[in-house]
């Protein structure tokens, strides 16, 4: 059992991962800061372009030097993106920022989840993966409950104390990923004399053929990934642009972190629930009354002055998401391609993210964010049923 100890480091490390203080914060503190809507829209858009664009040389860096390297960078990324947030005061360097930050985010996703696995499988309990996947996501939402209580409360003393926090956060994972044990696996690309440029070329065409196959193959895997990452996309922009927002209707930073922190805790619960949820009402169930669900959200903080109560209640949509759309689109993936697969859902969601933030930002600067949310509704109701309606025809 050699690399048992590699699952206690990497609860501690997502803990870590999980104390973003300056999660629920950071936009209420660049507008303070000067920034307008649109550009803090264009940040979040260069975040989710250099995301997209990075997705498969970060993979390979896993690849290369190895998952345990690729989790270290990542830290010392996001650390010196904060340092590059609170400190910069021009467009320019938070535009670095933002890039530090989705570099951090890139050289982690993935890396994780196939440090944690390997180590698994080469100890021979891979059967045990679900069961520690489902610890780290609980350990990762309690993180978050005590970021958004906290960040909250810190900023409403000094913005510096959330971020220095945080930065404090990423370089404790930084020292905790220094313990992990590197599976040795067999690297027959490793040995290979390529350039790391050769890699990434070989990397991103296998992805694509083979990705395309699966694709063209396996059409509902296509329809999962489109319909859950949308659903993520309308879920986050609601929840960065919600900062600004109540702080312009006069909600303390405190004040609002007791809502997200509310909002992650009902996600939780809904999450450890999910399997049961969908065994009483089924796939079907789930894929129908998660868009209305999310609509129903959507129209009420847009349209009535209880903003709160509805964003709280749309946590329990991402709570029954993240756990079952995971699971169905583990089922349908051929193990050769898993990664492959998974790298894509994860560029479907930037691209989304690239379309919506900041068009949302632009409503809410020329006008107003109520009236964006009333965009952000109305784009999500168009998309949504003729998602219902293609649904409706497919078999079950």
């Amino acid at each position: 059992m050699r690399y048992r100890r590699n699952v206690g480091l990497a609860y501690a490390f997502s803990f870590s991962l999980s104390l973003s203080f300056t999660q629920g914060i950071w936009m209420i503190f660049l507008a303070s800061q000067g920034f307008s809507l649109v550009q803090l829209g264009l940040l979040e858009a260069i975040f989710h372009v250099t995301s997209f664009l990075m997705e498969v040389p970060t993979g390979s860096v896993a690849d290369i030097w190895g998952r345990k390297a690729s989790r270290i960078a990542g830290r010392l990324c996001y650390a010196l993106s904060l340092i590059f947030m609170f400190h910069s005061t021009t467009f320019l360097f938070q535009v670095v920022a933002f890039i530090l930050s989705a570099l951090g985010y890139n050289l982690e996703s993935g890396a994780g989840d196939a440090l944690l696995y390997d180590s698994l499988l080469l100890d021979g309990e891979e059967g045990r993966y679900i069961k520690v996947k489902g610890n780290d996501e609980l350990i990762n939402q309690i993180g978050s409950i005590l970021s958004f209580l906290l960040g909250g409360y810190l900023a409403s003393l000094d913005f510096g104390l959330a971020f220095y926090a945080t930065a404090g956060s990423a370089l404790a994972g930084f020292c905790i990923a220094l313990f992990f044990i590197e599976p040795e696996l067999e690297k027959e690309e490793k040995r290979k004399k390529t350039s790391v440029f050769n890699n990434v070329l070989i990397s991103l065409k296998s992805q694509i053929l083979d990705s395309g196959k699966v694709f063209k193959k396996k059409p509902r895997i296509g329809f999962f990934i489109l319909f859950s990452e949308s659903l993520f996309a309308f879920m986050v922009c609601l929840f960065f642009y919600l900062q600004n927002h109540w702080t312009n209707l006069g909600f303390s930073p405190a004040t609002i972190g007791v809502v997200f922190s509310l909002h992650a805790a009902i996600a939780a619960l809904f999450s450890v629930k999910a399997h049961a949820i969908e065994k009483r009402i089924g796939q079907r169930g789930l894929l129908v009354g998660c868009p209305l669900m999310l609509l129903v959200t959507l129209w009420g903080v847009a349209l009535t002055p209880y903003s709160m109560v509805f964003y709280v209640l749309c946590a329990s949509i991402e709570g029954l998401l993240i756990p079952t759309i995971s699971t169905y689109l583990n089922q349908l993936i051929p193990s050769k391609f898993r990664a492959t697969i998974l790298s894509f859902q994860s560029m479907a969601y930037s691209l989304f993210m690239i379309a919506i933030f900041p068009l949302v930002g632009f409503v809410g600067n020329v006008a107003s964010l109520n009236h964006a949310f009333v965009l952000l509704s109305a784009l999500a109701t168009l998309l949504v049923i003729p998602y219902l309606v293609m649904l409706s025809k497919q078999k079950r």
